[in-house]
């Protein structure tokens, strides 16, 4: 015998419930719950299937990848495009998004080996005339590159289909509809990525998805979203800065360790291909409250500069402010410096700062932040050739970081001369005068005098 059962599900968010209720308990939406009368699902009837052995199987070559015609871009993704990926790409408004993507449809568009591939922008925002006027802006060459002016997700799916590109773009997500339904709608908005994701697979066509962000920097949408892509990157820049990066915190055909970094100029995106030189270009030196330390992303080594700033407070409790660091770790290291080397930082506010927009959050940068803050409390400069780099204990030990020697060779090549370091084994000739410490204290005693 076959029941029925009645449902109530929210045509906003696509939540079901047992009951009615006059307000979405998931979106907060009102009046949004309709019900639904569906049978009840009977015993499986299905046969059980073949199942493979992964021994049985013989070893499968990696899938070709299309450069996107950024080394950068390259190298976030794993080495490029994979066949049929699906990528959520989101960022700040203005933060350049359209710009990355407008160039490397251009690049992948002029591409000799696939001259007769073109590449299919859809934007449900802009028309034809708006994004050519950004291609002529840009200088960017519109061979090859076709537009589509649509949001239903219906038409641009059977475009895709029918022309075949080589790269589809969708600016934005947010803006396709799905079943009549309104723009931005969460559950229309699952259904258009799903429909997306399932052409992609059946097509091997890669998809770049332009997706907005909310007030605390997440993509807008069910968080679903994020679950059915095969990558989502996140395209940052520090306000009034010229420097771009991209960085990926899902990556199912590659690592999310990787960052990309590009500049900003009139004429679009230039990628950075030495980072540590352009952070450190307008560094000053002896000045107090700065060290440089060798910060590990992926594959390679950033050299950065921890600015500090200590004075005395004006409240009743001192105010900790950081910039490109956790928090918290910064209260921990200046507890640390308070109980270990009796510094007075209770009475002083701490403002720590990360130049060039990066965000660095390993345990590497706990002896460089610590020396920074002891330099500007103390009003002592530290050496201009040095770099320190270690992780901090809450006895104030030093203890230590992966990759040493890489982040040694980097300082090297760029010039400095020293480095403060825990005291652990390197392999390989290091060309830096090494002081190796074992506590902080010891640290700030070799490096800044009282």
């Amino acid at each position: 015998m076959v029941h029925i059962t009645t449902i109530y599900h929210c045509v906003n968010c696509d939540a079901q419930f047992p009951k009615w209720e006059g307000r979405c308990r998931e979106c907060g939406q009102w009046d949004t719950l309709k019900e639904t009368v569906k049978p009840a699902k009977t015993a499986p009837s299905a046969k059980a299937s073949e199942v493979i052995d992964f021994s049985s199987l013989a070893e499968q070559s990696s899938a070709p990848r299309a450069s996107t015609g950024f080394n950068e871009f390259d190298r976030v993704l794993g080495g490029g495009l994979v066949p049929g990926v699906l990528i959520l790409i989101g960022g700040d408004p203005g933060v350049g998004k359209s710009t990355l993507l407008l160039q490397t449809a251009a690049a992948m568009a002029s591409h000799e080996e696939d001259s007769n591939k073109s590449v299919l922008y859809i934007s449900g925002e802009e028309g034809a005339e708006q994004i050519k006027h950004r291609l002529d802006r840009l200088k960017i060459s519109a061979r090859n590159l076709k537009f589509l002016g649509s949001s239903d997700i219906e038409t641009i799916v059977a475009t895709i289909a029918e022309i075949n590109p080589r790269l589809a773009i969708i600016d934005s997500l947010n803006t396709i509809r799905s079943e009549g339904g309104l723009v931005g709608q969460q559950s229309h908005l699952r259904r258009a990525t799903e429909r997306l994701m399932t052409l992609a697979k059946q097509t091997n066509i890669p998809i770049l998805l332009i997706g907005h962000v909310t007030k605390e920097r997440q993509v807008a949408g069910p968080k679903t979203l994020e679950h059915l892509v095969d990558a989502v990157l996140y395209f940052e820049g520090v306000e009034g800065g010229a420097h771009r990066i991209l960085r990926a915190v899902k990556n199912r055909f590659g690592g999310v360790q990787e960052i990309g970094i590009w500049r900003m100029t009139g004429e679009g995106l230039i990628e950075v291909p030495n980072p540590s030189a352009a952070f450190l270009k307008e560094r000053q030196i002896n000045v107090p409250g700065s060290a440089v330390t060798a910060l590990l992303q992926g594959s390679r080594v950033f050299l950065i500069e921890v600015q500090a700033l200590v004075s005395k407070t004006r409240f009743g409790y001192p105010q900790r402010r950081v910039t490109g660091f956790d928090l918290s770790r910064l209260q921990l290291l200046i507890a640390v410096l308070a109980k270990r080397l009796r510094l007075p930082l209770a009475y002083y506010d701490v403002h720590l700062n990360i130049a060039g927009g990066l965000k660095a959050n390993e345990p590497a940068m706990d002896l460089p932040v610590a020396l920074a803050i002891a330099s500007a409390l103390k009003n002592v400069p530290l050496s201009d050739d040095v770099i320190a780099v270690g992780e901090v204990g809450l006895q104030g030990e030093v203890r230590g970081v992966v990759d040493l020697e890489r982040r040694l060779e980097e300082s090297s090549r760029l010039g400095f001369k020293q480095a403060i370091i825990p005291s652990q084994e390197l392999h390989g000739q290091i060309k830096l005068t090494l002081l190796k410490v074992s506590s902080v204290q010891e640290a700030v005693n070799q490096t800044i005098a009282s």
